[in-house]
């Protein structure tokens, strides 16, 4: 089974948790406030604190060292201890390709290929990087997991398509929050709409749970880097589109598919999950923008 990056014993609270904190926070500064220079001031001041903060303990560990004998593994160690600023420079690089273009949903040509690019760049750029500068392995793709599928996570497929037709229907159509999204009223369209969305909840794995969330998890306990990727997860989603009470589900679907992450290994599984939720968010879509349409498949 290919092992995900550990986050290790790390203690509940530490000074690192601010610069990653400032850095999450960029996310809503550029997609849900739409303040870029505050986007790019917490970022910088997210990774100079990030530097400040590494810099204690090494100087720390120079003292020791001069002054008394470490032992080779200890060194060893301190050689392969990931570095703070590195990792969250790779975050702050992902959320300043994405931030460079408009999230607001588009189907023409030229919107499909700036979010095919932008987004691909925002996944590719921080994992070629880790991988071929920085020299490790700290973003991975870990597709199957290694096991089979148990039945508690058939169940919850299914579960997620019940929950999905009774909830989103609902929260698009009494909020009106699907008028974010463009008419589709020709197969054309609709076809474009289904790619589109498919595309964009394969794209949230690889980058929210495969990228940001296995960055922060080699310096925070597990639950602090879920609730820290949840931040940047769901601003994303509000510039998307889902928006007034939005947050009510994305947060919890966040934080959920980190976990499930975590439980699984398995990228495959994380992304049947979203890409059943959101099968469901393409034919509520459809449903609304077309009155009369699919009337007979939903409560709303």
């Amino acid at each position: 089974m290919p092992a995900l990056p550990a986050s290790g014993s790390r203690p509940a609270f530490s000074w690192a948790l601010a610069p990653a904190l400032l850095v999450c926070l960029a996310a809503p500064a550029f997609f849900v406030a739409r303040v870029p220079w505050l986007g790019w001031a917490l970022l910088a001041t997210g990774l100079a604190a990030s530097a400040i903060v590494a810099r204690a303990p090494a100087e720390a560990d120079a003292e020791v060292r001069a002054g008394a004998r470490l032992d080779t593994a200890r060194l060893v160690g301190a050689r392969r201890a990931p570095s703070l600023l590195r990792d969250l420079s790779l975050i702050a690089v992902g959320l300043l390709i994405v931030s460079a273009i408009p999230l607001a949903a588009e189907l023409g040509n030229l919107a499909m290929l700036r979010f095919a690019v932008a987004l691909g760049g925002a996944v590719a750029v921080p994992y070629f990087v880790s991988r071929f500068v920085f020299g490790d392995r700290a973003i991975r793709f870990p597709w199957r997991g290694g096991s089979r599928w148990s039945a508690f996570q058939w169940v919850w497929l299914v579960a997620v398509l019940v929950l999905g037709w009774l909830i989103l229907p609902f929260y698009f159509i009494t909020s009106g929050v699907y008028l974010n999204w463009p008419v589709v009223d020709t197969p054309e369209l609709i076809a474009r709409l289904f790619v589109g969305v498919g595309a964009v909840g394969i794209w949230d794995e690889l980058f929210f749970v495969c990228t940001v969330f296995a960055l922060l998890r080699r310096h925070f306990p597990d639950w602090q880097a879920n609730i820290l990727q949840s931040v940047v997860f769901v601003s994303f989603l509000w510039e998307l589109g889902y928006r007034a009470w939005g947050p009510v589900l994305t947060v919890p679907f966040a934080l959920l598919q980190g976990f499930i992450f975590l439980r699984t290994r398995s990228l495959a599984y994380v992304v049947t999950v979203h890409l059943l939720f959101d099968a469901i968010v393409f034919l509520v879509l459809v449903h609304a923008h077309n009155p009369g349409m699919l009337d007979w498949l939903f409560l709303v």
